[in-house]
This record gives C-alpha cells, sequence and structure tokens, in this order.
C-alpha cells in the first residue's frame, strides 16, 4: 500500500469520526464524545496532509505529462524546472507523512504515578532513590509541572526504600514513560570508610493516570485497611488513623497511603494508584499476546537489569537502550533530563517510522 492509499484510508476514518460526533446520540454519551474527540483530534493533521498530498500528486502528475507532450525547448525548460521543484517537495512531504502515520501512543496525553524502589545495594540504594526523586521532582519543577507526593518508605540512614508520586501537566507521560526501567549507580556510598566505589540500583516504574469511567473497579473487590502513620509528620499525620491500605483481592496488587493528614484524601490518593495499576496490568496482558519478549516494568532491581548507569566518578551517564552517553550527570541530577529523554524520543519515533515506511 502506498502513502496516497494510507492517508486515504486515515481519511475514510475521518470521515466516519465526522459522522459519529455528528450524531445526536453521541452527545450523550459523554465517555464515547471524549474518545471520539481525542481520536479526531490526532487523525486531524492527517488529516489535512492528505488533502495537500493528493494536490501535490496531481500536480506532478501534470507536469510530468506535460513535459511528455511539449516540444518546444523554451517550454520544456520551465516544465523541467517546474517537475525538479515538485519532486523536491514531495520527497520533503513524503518523510512528513511518514512520520504522520506513526501511530500515535494514546497515553502519551495523559499524567502519570512514578513509583521509585530501592533495589540492590542496601542504604546505598535508597540514599539513590531519594537522589532520582529528587531528580525527577526538579526536571518537574522546570517543566512546569505539579508533583504530589502519595507515599513513602524512608531509608533507615536516608532517601526511600520506596517512594510514590504523581506528576500533572502537559504530555507528562510522553517524556517521563522512557524512565521505566532499573537505574544503577557506580560512586562512593556515604556508608564506605575506605573510598572505594560501590554499584547500587534502583527500579522506576511510570504509570499513566486513567480515570474512573476508564477502568471499572468494584468495591467489593477491595479490601481497606486504616492505620496510623509512620515516619516523620505534624501534629496530626501520625497521632490519628488516617493512613491507607488497600488491597485488590482478585490479582493482590497492594497500595498505601499515608502522605495526608486526611483519611479521605489518603484513600482518593491510593485509589489513583490502584487504577494506573490495574490498567497497566491490562495493557501489559495485552502486549504479551503479541510479543512474548516484553520484561516486566519493574524488574527485580538486580544490577544486571540496567537500563540505565549513573557514574559518579566521570559525571557520566549512560543510557543502554540507544547507547547514548553524556558527561554531566551534575546536571542530569539537578533535573537537566531534557537532551536525554529527547534522544530517546528520537529513537523511538526512528524505530516506529522504520515499520511504516
Amino acid at each position: 500500500m502506498d502513502l496516497l492509499e494510507k492517508l486515504h484510508q486515515v481519511h475514510l476514518r475521518f470521515e466516519a469520526l465526522e459522522r459519529e460526533l455528528e450524531d445526536p446520540a453521541t452527545s450523550s454519551d459523554l465517555a464515547k464524545l471524549r474518545t471520539l474527540s481525542k481520536e479526531r483530534r490526532q487523525v486531524e493533521p492527517v488529516e489535512a496532509a492528505y488533502h495537500r498530498f493528493k494536490r501535490l500528486t496531481n500536480d506532478l502528475a501534470g507536469a510530468r505529462e506535460l513535459l511528455r507532450e511539449t516540444r518546444d525547448p523554451e517550454m520544456r525548460a520551465l516544465a523541467e524546472e517546474e517537475l525538479k521543484t515538485l519532486e523536491e517537495q514531495y520527497t520533503k512531504m513524503e518523510e512528513e507523512i511518514k512520520f504522520l502515520l506513526i501511530p500515535p501512543d494514546p497515553n502519551d496525553s495523559r499524567d502519570v504515578i512514578i513509583e521509585i524502589r530501592a533495589g540492590t545495594g542496601g542504604d546505598e540504594a535508597a540514599i539513590f532513590a531519594g537522589d532520582l526523586y529528587r531528580m525527577y521532582a526538579r526536571f518537574a519543577e522546570l517543566q512546569g509541572w505539579k508533583l504530589e507526593v502519595i507515599d513513602v518508605n524512608e531509608g533507615t540512614i536516608g532517601g526511600y526504600k520506596e517512594v510514590s508520586f504523581s506528576l500533572s501537566g502537559t504530555d507528562v507521560y510522553a517524556k517521563m514513560k522512557f524512565e521505566s526501567g532499573v537505574h544503577r549507580v557506580q560512586r562512593v556510598p556515604q556508608t564506605e570508610t575506605q573510598g572505594r566505589v560501590h554499584t547500587s540500583a534502583a527500579s522506576v516504574a511510570v504509570l499513566p493516570e486513567v480515570e474512573d469511567i476508564e477502568i471499572d473497579i468494584n468495591p467489593n473487590d477491595l479490601k481497606i485497611d486504616i492505620f496510623r502513620s509512620g515516619g516523620k509528620g505534624g501534629q496530626n499525620v501520625n497521632k490519628v488513623e488516617t493512613a491507607v491500605r488497600m488491597t485488590h483481592i482478585p490479582t493482590g496488587i497492594v497500595v498505601s497511603c499515608q502522605d495526608e493528614r486526611s483519611q479521605l484524601k489518603n484513600r482518593n490518593k491510593a485509589m489513583k494508584v490502584m487504577r494506573a495499576r490495574l490498567y497497566e496490568k491490562a495493557q501489559r496482558e495485552a502486549e504479551e499476546k503479541y510479543s512474548a519478549e516484553r520484561r516486566s516494568m519493574i524488574g527485580s532491581g538486580d544490577r544486571s537489569e540496567k537500563i540505565r548507569t549513573y557514574n559518579f566518578p566521570q559525571n557520566r551517564l549512560t543510557d543502554h537502550r540507544i547507547n547514548l552517553t553524556v558527561y554531566n550527570l551534575a546536571g542530569v541530577m539537578e533535573g537537566e533530563l531534557d537532551e536525554v529523554i529527547e534522544a530517546l524520543r528520537v529513537a523511538d519515533r526512528a524505530e516506529k517510522l522504520a515499520k511504516v515506511a
């Protein structure tokens, strides 16, 4: 199927969406209206490209026909010049359209929930998990996103054994989705007295937030326990039973939230995380039907499963998925992640483009 035919298929889908959105029955179904409107916004640029590309293809065919029929030298020179210009436009637009035809990730516009867990390395792994949290917090601040802590389990001498938080803003998942995996750190730990470099690890999971209309949770499938918050807190946080532990009985997924002073707020936050985890689980199971090679997002936290290495002695960060190395680790830890994330996004688009071409 050539590009014009692919564009024509999208054009037909766009017309079908227009008809569905104009149907009075659609306006009374908010969930359907939201889904169709979102798809229309995604298809609209391709629809516009279809009409431009169709006109360009017709102009190109006309220029070639004129060149075949013209015998006058002066007219042939003009026709050849026009044909060359149109062919250059065609080549350029062809590449643009290939990018437009890359299937969009439906989650890209979503907010996210991020979970960081200390892995191999004991206390140093917990400290590193805290460093990753601070890195993402600074990056979110630079992006103008809102960060909200959901739950923390502090390390013995600093950092976090586990920390979960939400990020909300523009295209958060589109930028953060490549952070999922095991992150490895190489440096002299605070606990090291001999000055030796140690290797530790922490795992990161990035979950797209979902609305309650997208994931229907039966209240009878939930077990909710209320308990007193632990760790640091104000005069009310760890004196009153406000913390919430929510268990989804069919899957065994457990979510805890104790950051807020209100039991209701903790319950709402826990439900938000529960929906995200169930959504991610459903996505993973669907993908595994088509790909036996998909690895678990969290992994075991073992050093061998690394996606990225943070080498402090050499001020070096290496992303092993795309063989990217940058010597600005100090800046990265202060939230300067744009170079790394953009490189990952470019590599992802290139991989998808190869499938479209």
